[in-house]
């Protein structure tokens, strides 16, 4: 027999290799039941046997070292699994227990622990060997505890509601073999007398050593087993009965009183974990919304999963933040405070300090010195530590999403998200941003609401990828009675079933009633339970949980209920500085008072290391610290919010603590709703921020204010792309500026109108409006509003087709930017006057002033002027032929569209297909059009404009007709379209399908409609190319060689440096026909080489498979089919290739020729 491990030779019978000392017997990778050499399948479970194979040259293996080691190891077996057996098929048999093994496998790494070995249905895993970690004790105590969950989970699924695990956890020093793997890496007594343990355990719980559970208990419960006599000890053995996780590892953050136990939401816990990992494994973003009523559960289903990840080996970063209910929620909250608890900031951090913090953790986890440079700045406004403006929405949001996909790169990351019903809309944006965008990262989403959710928000997670709704819905009475009797099981059936029937299945209810019990002092605490000591029989129970609540507040004496009424105007959470401005009283007499609170267990005191909130006290539910809020009169309200405002004014605040403020302080309620304005504006929050100006203006006395406010809140309403809401804003700011003879701020708001009409479609009176602004500004000082307006009016004109015009206005759009120095003016001036150039006069200068535009934009970081730079580059490229140029800078654009998140540019950078539909990526235009939205075109109308003159033909060419006939007929309303590009495109698109419908005489009507803007566009636009091999193809189809000759003179007339090569190759490949019908045999074989040779030097297969075609077609005619066969075969492979199906179809008519190159 030869040893698997070192390969040397053994006698027959020998256990052990007398070589190096590993077993001989071949384990079972499933079970770990030992097999005898050569056999295929384990004898125990039937896993195929799949042995290493023997080192190279019977090269000798250096023998493991063994060491004493402190370990803790963990024996689980099933229970029941004779009876599941019974009756079921072998095959199933055999499923279940893989299954099992499976399961024990993956719940034990998970916890970090190593399984030694299975034996039969048993398991023996260990922790602290090979690498040992302090806290190994803990994880496999939370291993054993969850594997004993999980298999009963697997039993309930296949119909084995009697299969139980149970399990036994001891700590001790054990003889460790390093190196080794599998059976044998662990020996000693400590290994036996862990296996007696799990013996003695009943189905389903796990039982521990003594050492295990001093090691353990900060986080934690467990229960008096008693005393049990083991085989082979001596002395009856303590053991203790593990209950429940109660804290984090080590007991570092946990419940100040008696934790109620976990019921009723096994299975929605159990699905939370699932989705988690499958978040993780499948490394792709997840979003889980529970929602339930106040009191229902969701906080501890969330505790729950909490302790869970924080058990878990491996780097997961555990991120969290709460709502606030005041003031609509103020903008982004939660997520800043998820940021910085991963930088270590408290929230009374010093700006320098606090900043210093979040440079650190940026620079940790973004390698890249680019994001570093994009994200710092922007979390930095978010946290309040940097003053200056976000910019759009998409910044914050692509700033925030980079952070934390960074963060997933490194490991799984969590984000809980607490009391969103509050949110502002802002922040349930970038939650569904979040997951929308974020792409092969295991990001997991967490998010805790009320049903009222669903009346802000009625769209909620729908249509979302990767969602998943939970519902909680009231505890079964049965399971209430648990939670009861579970931590006072002296309860009078009588009473107990009062509390049920009030209770009405909320759980917080039932522990609401044990801590009234606990202040009227009728328990005593006894361990982990509570045991009655006084008269209980008469207690009247109230009838609702604000009752109750109320009934508990009434408990407490006279100083404890004024400190947490006045705790309640400082919101869900507060510093014992806070506190003591707002009551009056003196830290020290505070501090004694919150120390009682917290035994009461009204409020805790906050240890979590990663939360900013660390130090702090809070209500351990809204519901406390809102009952204790409504028993304060109006008077008190009003002078305990002034007394926070002096106090958050003095902490540096202000921004952060303006809507509470604005809620109460009605005198300075106008200017304060101002500021909240202004802060949600500066994160990118506009529906906040609209909403701030609308109720800001409301209350303005001034009408030059309230015209200020109005034309602030439609800008909000304009970036949150509400236009209809945005031009009312606008009409109403310019009215009340006209009022007040203000013709400056009525002409910039007039043009900001402009902006609005143009999007929607209403060219003319957006031209009217821009017009008469323009008239109004011109007369005064040269400005950052008239510099902008002029840049506006160029692009506008442009593509309006009044080119002097649009000349005009550009160069004093960049006279202007110069002289004010306004970058994001000069990168837009600019970009506008390379298309005018590129379109009709210089298009090599056009291309180096995008090229600086984009530099521009890039440099003082302006984004949207950056993509537009991107995108008009790409598309200059692709108009000169120059294709793999301009693909890839689209995909740079698309790049930098994704990064900040801007929708609209990654839509449009999407549907610039003409480059890859020249170089025959056909497939990839296909892809990249169906991440395109259908529901609404219009919000990518720039995308879809594009889409006749690229996706429109591969359809076409691939036998789709319909597909293309479907989008032509959905795109209709760009055939009147105003703007002379979208006309263009359209009727490009139309001549290519009516072509292909054969109605030739419609498709050269269409494709000189298209060609017709030539002047305003220029030749090299693809539309134009299109629209021109249509129109001639047409031309040819109806016999019309006159109408041939004409188009081709078109291309004749055009100078040799603004004629595109592109266009040159088809117009070789006509008059290559042409010669064709006049007989000239010589010039056909001159022409198509050229055009041929054309498109094999851009690179553009589609059309040199059809040159080719058509020229083995003219060959075959003449009785030459010899000479057409390599032209066929170049033409077939291309086609193919492509899978232009009517093209091989034609090619497959070409009679009698073999489409292949001779050998």
């Amino acid at each position: 027999m030869n040893c698997a491990t070192c390969g040397a030779e053994n006698r027959e019978g020998r256990k052990f290799c007398a070589e190096c000392g590993s077993t001989l017997a071949q384990a079972c990778p499933s079970c770990g039941a030992a097999n005898e050499p050569g056999e295929k399948f384990c004898g125990e479970c039937g896993t195929a046997l799949t042995a290493e194979p023997r080192p190279a040259g019977g090269q000798v293996q250096a023998a493991p070292a063994a060491e004493r080691r402190l370990v803790s190891v963990l024996f689980a077996d099933l229970v029941g699994f004779t009876d599941a057996s019974e009756g079921r098929d072998a095959e199933d048999t055999r499923e279940l227990l893989s299954r099992y093994f499976e399961t024990a496998r993956t719940v034990i790494e998970r916890y970090g622990g190593t399984v030694e070995k299975f034996i039969g249905d048993a398991v023996m895993a260990v922790w602290g060997a090979p690498v040992a970690q302090e806290d190994d004790a803990e994880r496999a105590v939370r291993a054993a505890l969850d594997l004993v969950d999980v298999v009963s989970a697997l039993g309930a699924e296949v119909g084995a509601s009697e299969l139980r695990a149970r399990a036994g956890v001891l700590t001790g020093e054990a003889a460790v073999t390093l190196g080794a793997e599998g059976q044998g890496m662990v020996a000693g007594d400590l290994v036996n007398t862990a296996s007696r343990i799990q013996s003695a355990a009943d189905p389903g719980t796990v039982l521990v050593g003594e050492t295990t559970k001093r090691a353990t208990e900060a986080a934690v419960v467990f229960e008096d087993a008693g005393t049990h006599a083991l085989k082979g000890k001596t002395e009856p053995l303590q053991l203790w009965h593990a209950a429940r996780v109660v804290g984090l590892r080590g007991g570092t953050v946990k419940f100040a009183g008696l934790e109620p136990p976990f019921v009723g939401r096994d299975r929605e816990l159990r699905l939370v974990k699932e989705l988690f990992h499958a978040s993780a494994e499948d490394r792709r973003a997840h979003l889980v919304s529970v929602v339930g009523i106040g009191g229902i559960g969701k906080s501890r289903l969330a505790w729950e999963f909490e302790k869970y990840i924080d058990g878990l080996a491996g780097g997961i970063w555990w991120h969290s933040g709460r709502c606030l209910a005041y003031g609509e929620g103020v903008a982004f909250w939660a997520l800043a405070e998820m940021v910085r608890g991963r930088a270590g900031i408290v929230e009374d951090e010093e700006g320098d300090e606090a900043k210093a913090k979040l440079g650190a953790a940026v620079e940790q986890h973004l390698p890249d010195p680019q994001e570093r440079r994009f994200v710092e700045p922007r979390l930095a406004h978010l946290l309040g530590l940097e003053e200056g403006v976000v910019g759009d929405q998409e910044n914050l949001f692509a700033a925030a999403r980079i952070f934390f996909e960074r963060l997933a790169q490194q490991g799984p990351t969590v984000l809980l998200f607490e009391d969103i019903h509050w949110a502002d809309s802002a922040l349930l944006d970038f939650i569904e941003y979040l997951i929308e965008w974020s792409r092969d990262v295991p990001l997991f989403v967490l998010t805790l609401a009320r049903p009222e959710l669903a009346d802000r928000r009625p769209t909620w997670g729908s249509g979302k990828r990767n969602f998943t709704s939970i519902f909680l819905e009231p505890l079964a009475k049965d399971v209430m009675g648990t939670l009861l009797t579970g931590p006072v099981p002296g309860l009078s059936d009588e009473l107990r079933e009062r509390i049920l029937e009030r209770a009405e299945g909320i759980p917080f209810y039932a522990v609401e009633t044990v801590r009234m019990l606990l202040d009227r002092g009728v328990l005593v605490r006894e361990g982990n339970t509570y045991r009655v000591a006084g008269e209980i029989e008469t207690l009247e129970v109230p009838e609702t949980l604000q009752a109750l609540i109320a009934a508990r507040l009434d408990g407490l004496t006279p100083d404890e209920r004024r400190a947490v009424q006045r705790a309640a105007v400082l919101g869900r959470t507060f510093t014992l500085r806070g506190l003591s401005a707002v009551s009056g009283v003196d830290e020290p007499a505070l501090q004694r008072i919150l120390t009682s609170l917290v035994r009461k267990e009204i409020v805790s005191l906050s240890a979590d290391p990663l939360s900013p909130e660390r130090g702090q006290y809070g209500f351990l539910q809204d519901l406390v610290k809102k009952v204790a809020y409504d028993t304060l009169s109006r008077k008190e309200t009003k002078v305990l919010h002034l007394a926070a405002a002096a106090h958050l004014r003095g902490q540096g605040d202000e921004d952060e603590i303006v809507e509470v403020v604005a809620a109460e302080v009605k005198g300075e309620a106008c200017a304060m709703l101002v500021r909240a304005g202004e802060r949600a504006a500066s994160l990118g929050a506009n529906s906040e921020a609209q909403a701030r100006f609308e109720d800001a203006a409301a209350l303005a006395e001034s009408a030059a204010v309230r015209a200020q406010l109005y034309e602030r809140a439609g800008m909000m309403a304009y970036a949150g792309t509400r236009a209809d809401a945005a031009a009312e804003h606008f009409e109403s700011a310019i009215a009340q500026f006209e009022a007040g003879n203000d013709a400056h701020a009525a002409a910039r708001v007039s043009a900001r109108l402009a902006e609005v009409l143009w999007d929607r479609g209403r060219i003319e009176q957006a031209i009217d409006r821009m017009d008469s602004a323009f008239q109004v500004l011109a007369r005064e000082e040269a400005d950052a509003d008239l510099a902008a307006l002029a840049a506006q009016i160029g692009r506008f004109m442009f593509f309006h087709g009044d080119l002097a015009l649009a000349r005009e206005r550009v160069e004093m759009a960049l006279d202007m930017a110069e002289a004010l120095s306004l970058p994001e003016v000069l990168s837009e001036a600019l970009n506008t006057k390379a298309i005018i150039l590129i379109a009709h006069e210089r298009p090599r200068e056009g291309l180096t002033l995008l090229r600086y535009a984009l530099e521009v934009a890039l440099e003082h970081d302006k984004p949207s002027a950056a993509l537009r730079a991107y995108y008009n580059l790409a598309d200059s490229l692709a108009r000169g032929d120059r294709f793999e140029e301009g693909a890839e800078t689209a995909r740079d654009g698309l790049a930098l569209a994704r990064r900040v998140g801007n929708r609209y540019w990654e839509w449009s950078f999407m549907a610039q297909m003409y480059a890859p539909f020249a170089l025959g990526e056909w497939d990839e235009v296909l892809a990249m059009r169906s991440g395109l939205p259908e529901v609404d075109w219009s919000q990518a109308r720039l995308a879809f404009a594009g889409l006749p003159a690229s996706w429109v033909p591969i359809q076409v060419h691939r036998g789709r007709l319909a597909e293309a006939e479907a989008l032509m007929a959905m795109l209709a309303e760009l055939e009147t379209s105003a703007d002379v590009q979208e006309r263009m495109q359209y009727a490009c698109g139309k001549a290519r399908v009516r072509l292909a419908q054969s109605r030739p005489a419609e498709a050269l009507a269409a494709a000189e409609a298209s060609m017709g803007a030539r002047e305003a566009i220029g030749v090299s636009s693809e539309a134009i190319k299109e629209a021109f091999a249509v129109a001639v193809e047409a031309a040819f189809e109806l016999g019309d060689l006159d109408k041939a000759q004409e188009l081709l003179a078109v291309v004749d007339a055009l100078p040799p440096g603004r004629s595109p090569q592109f266009l040159q190759a088809l117009a070789a490949r006509f008059r290559a026909t042409l010669a064709a019908r006049r007989g000239d045999a010589e010039e056909v074989e001159r022409l198509f080489k050229q055009a041929a040779g054309r498109f094999r030097e851009l690179s553009v297969p589609f059309y040199l498979a059809v040159t080719a075609l058509e020229h083995g077609e003219w060959l075959v005619a003449e009785g030459r089919a010899d000479e057409a066969g390599p032209l066929l075969a170049e033409g077939r492979e291309i086609f193919e290739r492509l899978g232009a199906q009517p093209w091989l179809e034609r090619l497959e008519r070409v009679g009698g020729v073999r489409a292949e190159v001779p050998a």
